[in-house]
């Protein structure tokens, strides 16, 4: 019998995961699919790497629903674990550009992941 595969521990930065739970059902569904994918080191085929953040350690995929595009980011950028660092629904018309409030975000909660990957790594 196969041994089912271990999972990377999942951890949410800031409200992401409440942001998650306010989604709409089927967008809640595709997001935390691609979340578990990524715990067990795999890559939804809808998630690309954020620009402006390097490598695809920082990854972004993008669910459009009912006139609606909505986001979720995370991280694999640290060993052994999954970093949740934003859910949102994109508001801005200017483009598929992510706006700059939400990538200052992005930006603050990975600092926070990191912190937190030093910590449970020692």
């Amino acid at each position: 019998m196969d041994k089912p595969p271990s999972l990377k521990p999942l951890y949410w930065v800031g409200s992401s995961k409440r942001d998650l739970r306010s989604l709409p059902g089927p967008v809640e569904d595709l997001f935390g699919y691609a979340l578990y994918l990524a715990q067990e080191g795999k890559k939804h085929e809808q998630a690309k790497p954020l620009q402006g953040f390097g490598s695809a350690g920082v990854l972004e995929v993008v669910e459009d629903w009912d006139r609606s595009t909505y986001r979720a980011v995370y991280t694999v950028r640290f060993e052994g674990a999954v970093f949740v660092l934003h859910m949102f629904q994109k508001k801005s018309k200017r483009g598929a550009a992510t706006p700059k409030a939400d990538i200052d975000l992005i930006r603050e909660r990975l600092k926070v992941a990191e912190q937190f990957a030093k910590e449970i790594s020692r």
